[in-house]
């Protein structure tokens, strides 16, 4: 049985190496607490592939552990973004005085956070798949499948949707829900009748799914495709199926969009990243129990509608990382942890669940969409919506429970 004796939290296991498990543990060498990350892939990988963005609210969480300079320099800046309904198009409205989204590859941005934790003293240990945990008074030992073992003060979860440290801590967790939207991504060359304005990123709800696309600093254009799907298909399932078979989908889908039909004529296979399912975490019922606590998509996977899921990952890796700094305990450092985070992850989540039921409108529904889209941008307020999410701001230096957060 777990008794829990208040003791200071000194070391700490991460389980995951994707985003959240390298920033998480390098906050916490800055925080004075030692971190390994232990990784299921044999060796360091680059991604699954694809791109994600990062909001200001996430880079200036990475700047607190001095990784968002690197972040840029492999990063493309949108400056504008545009929504366009078949081929009726309205540039949307910015928030003054915070920087531009940063979209970076997926691998790009492991690879520098993976490098940033390295620097700042991470151990990573690879090949470590956990299989179980046994929590002591005083400690808690990870159970890998290999047969080895790690014992520490406490055990952080940063291994994504699917994790495993979510069903240690409760067994009756919810998992990921699916979107219904499946996601793949291409590359293709600019040319005289395909040339987006660079900077620009265009979200696009074509005739019968959505898509968004933007160029990239080396001149080619990025392309993502969410297409609708019933039927969930995992990221081995996906990437099972040929390419060309997914290519064939594709032209399918979007011939008749502009410039939808283009960029799926000239996706070859080689260019061609598939992704998977889209998913989104309902709320989960307990963050933590004992001395194991999640972070990240583990715990608050938003879907890609928002555009929020990477910073705010990053954000709770730095809260979870300020709260065991400063409080006596890790049950009292869990319980501030979840106080900071859970209202902001859930309001922003559920926002995303209502742009993705805009993503796939029917006939009807998309005539509306097109009909409603003038009378959309008089009455938005960009401020009101998005004001909140990108100014978010982490104060390092205050001592947790004392500071009153400015924006929430």
């Amino acid at each position: 049985m777990y008794t829990d004796t208040s003791t200071k939290v000194r070391t700490a296991l991460v389980i995951g190496g994707g985003i959240a498990g390298p920033v998480t543990a390098t906050a916490l060498v800055k925080a004075g607490i030692q971190a390994t990350v232990h990784e299921a892939y044999p060796a360091p990988t680059e991604g699954i592939g694809g791109s994600l963005a990062l909001a200001p609210n996430g880079m200036a969480a990475l700047g607190l552990i001095g990784a968002d300079a690197a972040v840029r320099a492999v990063a493309t800046p949108i400056v504008g973004t545009v929504m366009a309904v078949g081929e009726n198009s309205r540039r949307l409205p910015s928030l003054a005085d915070v920087e531009p989204l940063q979209v970076v590859g997926r691998g790009d941005l492991q690879r520098v956070l993976r490098e940033r934790a390295v620097e700042a003293g991470v151990r990573f240990e690879y090949g470590k798949r956990l299989i179980g945990a046994d929590q002591g008074p005083n400690s808690v030992t990870a159970r890998f499948d290999d047969g080895s073992s790690a014992t520490a003060d406490i055990l952080i979860g940063a291994d994504g949707v699917r994790s495993t440290v979510r069903t240690l801590i409760d067994p009756q967790a919810p998992g990921a829900g699916y979107t219904g939207m499946l996601a793949l991504q291409g590359y293709v060359e600019a040319g005289p009748d395909l040339d987006p304005e660079p900077g620009v990123a265009t979200f696009a709800f074509g005739g019968r799914a959505y898509y968004l696309y933007w160029k990239m600093a080396d001149g080619r254009i990025t392309w993502g495709a969410n297409l609708p799907s019933k039927s969930y298909m995992s990221l081995t399932e996906a990437r099972a199926i040929p390419a060309e078979q997914w290519l064939r989908t594709l032209r399918e889908t979007y011939a008749g969009d502009v410039p939808g039909e283009l960029l799926a004529s000239r996706t070859t296979a080689e260019n061609l990243d598939i992704t998977g399912a889209i998913h989104i975490m309902p709320p989960v019922p307990h963050w933590h129990r004992g001395r194991m606590v999640l972070v990240g998509d583990a715990v608050h996977a938003p879907s890609n509608s928002t555009g929020q899921g990477a910073s705010l990952a990053i954000e709770s890796a730095i809260q979870l990382a300020r709260c065991l700094r400063d409080l006596p305990d890790a049950a009292a450092a869990f319980t501030a942890y979840e106080g900071l985070r859970r209202e902001r992850v859930e309001r922003i989540t559920k926002r995303g669940a209502r742009t993705n039921s805009a993503k796939t409108p029917g006939p009807v529904a998309r005539k509306v969409m097109h009909a409603m889209m003038p009378i959309f941008f008089k009455l938005m307020n960009f401020e009101r919506t998005m004001g909140s999410e990108q100014r978010y701001r982490i104060d390092w230096d205050a001592p947790v429970g004392a500071e009153t957060e400015a924006v929430r």
